[in-house]
């Protein structure tokens, strides 16, 4: 029965508002949708796209190399000025050594510039892996990078790491809607959550269950691949 009500929360988390995902195409050429509950992530059983971001030392970081180290808890954010991304990634914390038990390696992605993820990774102390993705390659690829309405781009002009996007001549303010992924040494996503409402973030306990359920479905796929040989 417990194991039933896990499953249920954890299916319930995974498609919690992906529904847009299949509402009518609200992105632009560019790849950015209109609103945030307008993106269409991409879903558990599909391949995150290989994408060139970049460290704290602007060396590039491809996903494809990335993940293949190891199964993956990615967590898209929106950058260091964000305080609720600051809290969710603070919280992380307390599972980040169950996590790396389990098999897994955290990483966090925003638009923010190398010098600011290097700062923030000293601010908050955080022990794991930021990277930045200033373009939003990564943020388009996934599915989750949206224009700020006019209003709210007013009061985030003046944040550092908000990336501009010329479109026709008019700088736009550009973000990902947060977001957290399971993804496997392919590549592949086993667990989303994406929510375009901000103060709103998956907790650590069903992070954690949702990782340990898919790490037993990772071992249980390499078992039997191995089986076959």
């Amino acid at each position: 029965m417990k194991k039933l009500v896990i499953k249920s929360l954890l299916l319930l988390s995974t498609c919690l508002l992906s529904l847009n995902s299949f509402a009518a195409p609200g992105a632009n050429a560019e790849g950015i949708a209109n609103s945030a509950f307008e993106v269409r992530p991409i879903l558990p059983g599909m391949l995150v796209p290989n994408t060139c971001v970049e460290d704290s030392q602007s060396n590039s970081v491809c996903t494809d190399a990335l993940f293949s180290q190891k199964p993956t808890v990615l967590v898209v954010y929106r950058g260091g000025w964000c305080p609720y991304c600051n809290a969710q990634l603070n919280r992380m914390k307390k599972i980040e050594s169950a996590l790396d038990f389990l098999g897994f390696q955290i990483v966090a992605i925003s638009p923010d510039s190398n010098k600011n993820i290097a700062e923030q990774q000293t601010r908050e102390r955080l022990a794991y892996n930021l990277l930045a993705d200033p373009e939003l390659a990564l943020a388009k690829n996934m599915g989750l990078a949206f224009f700020l309405d006019k209003k709210t781009e007013e009061k985030y002009r003046d944040k550092l790491g908000v990336p501009f996007i010329d479109i026709d001549g008019d700088a736009r303010v550009a973000l990902p809607v947060p977001a957290v992924y399971i993804i496997d040494q392919q590549g592949m996503v086993h667990f989303q959550y994406v929510n375009p409402n901000i103060d709103v973030r998956l907790s650590e306990d069903l992070l954690y269950k949702a990782a340990s359920e898919t790490m037993k479905v990772i071992n249980e796929t390499k078992q039997k691949t191995l089986n076959k040989k």
